[in-house]
């Protein structure tokens, strides 16, 4: 693909953590590419970066060295704030543990991301033209018969459907995803998974997933490997 289809760079990109008086060298110089529409997976051992390496991408942590660039703009000199804004606005989360808030129904877990940033007494206000896009995206997903319910009284398959309706309310550029079936069964992470790649096609979704399962990886335009803090195509 050309350059100007580019969406996110890595490029020479390390983290580190102190482990006591231990240093842990996670990602050592990684180059990465996503381009617009790419379903890009992500496979590797256990610790060996990979969820390092997608909450880098997504603005949730920045590197020691190297640049993070999101459609041109680097991630990595902006302002705190400023990342907030290009992370809440441009990127979706899927974690593999859901985190859906316990005393929100479906519908409000949904529509919280249109919230963010707003004052408490704006909030509601704000989120309101995104109230037919969330009810759309949860039907989509075959949850309008849950929409009162709360995460404690869903499967784990219908939180999970859930967290990406979450993830996709603002419309956003780039799909992050963090074993999005780790936590499920195997007839209910192909239906997850099943979900994303319509999405994907339909919506020409740009999406990066990490995963350690190669039948996953498989569904993605792209696998690269991550090994010894470094990625192999």
């Amino acid at each position: 693909m050309s350059n100007n289809t580019e969406l996110l760079r890595l490029q020479q990109v390390q983290k580190t953590y102190q482990m006591g008086p231990s240093t842990l060298h996670v990602l050592k110089g990684v180059d990465l590419q996503v381009h617009r529409g790419e379903f890009v997976a992500i496979m590797g051992a256990s610790g060996s970066g990979k969820s390092t390496l997608l909450h880098l991408a997504g603005a949730l942590d920045t590197p020691d060295t190297g640049e993070v660039l999101f459609n041109g703009q680097s991630l990595t000199r902006v302002g705190r704030w400023a990342r907030h804004h290009i992370r809440n606005e441009s990127f979706g989360f899927v974690f593999q543990f859901y985190h859906l808030l316990p005393e929100l129904t479906v519908l409000e877990n949904v529509m919280l991301p249109a919230m963010v940033g707003a004052p408490w007494y704006q909030a509601i206000v704000r989120a309101r033209p995104k109230k037919d896009e969330a009810l759309n995206l949860l039907d989509r997903f075959g949850l309008t018969a849950r929409l009162k319910h709360r995460p404690n009284q869903l499967s784990g398959g219908e939180r999970q459907r859930v967290a990406i309706a979450r993830a996709l309310i603002n419309r956003p550029a780039l799909l992050l995803a963090d074993e999005p079936t780790g936590n499920l069964d195997a007839k209910t992470g192909a239906a997850i998974m099943d979900a994303i790649i319509a999405w994907h096609k339909e919506r020409k979704q740009s999406i990066l997933l990490v995963t350690h399962d190669p039948t996953i990886a498989n569904l993605a335009d792209r696998t690269i490997h991550l090994v010894d803090g470094r990625v192999r195509a």
